[in-house]
């Protein structure tokens, strides 16, 4: 099992259009996340920032990654969902949620 946290910016007059619609997350959203091997995916909000932490329990995250990225409704939830965030200037190449460093975990 990997864990991985990313975070991104919230537009602060799309907050509680992204809190609305995570509220009430779609059944079909929620079934590609757990297919593509994802676990214990939450995001939390401070001071304009969302950061989501997941555990992937797969063997070949490019590869579940890329079928979430295919997925037609997926498409439509981001569609949703992409124009409420702010990615950030220092995000890697690529990347819409700026990946983060993992410096402390215990179980």
């Amino acid at each position: 099992m990997q864990r991985y946290g990313s975070v991104i910016k919230v537009k602060p007059e799309k907050l509680d259009e992204y809190k609305q619609l995570h509220a009430a997350a779609w059944p079909d959203v929620l079934k590609m996340i757990a297919a593509c091997n994802i676990r214990n995916y939450s995001i939390y909000l401070k001071d304009g920032f969302l950061f989501s932490y997941f555990e992937y329990v797969g063997t070949d995250f490019a590869a579940d990654m890329a079928q979430m990225a295919a997925d037609p409704v997926t498409q439509e939830w981001w569609k949703l969902t992409d124009p409420c965030q702010e990615p950030l200037p220092t995000r890697k190449a690529g990347e819409w949620w700026a990946s983060m460093e993992e410096v402390f975990h215990t179980d």
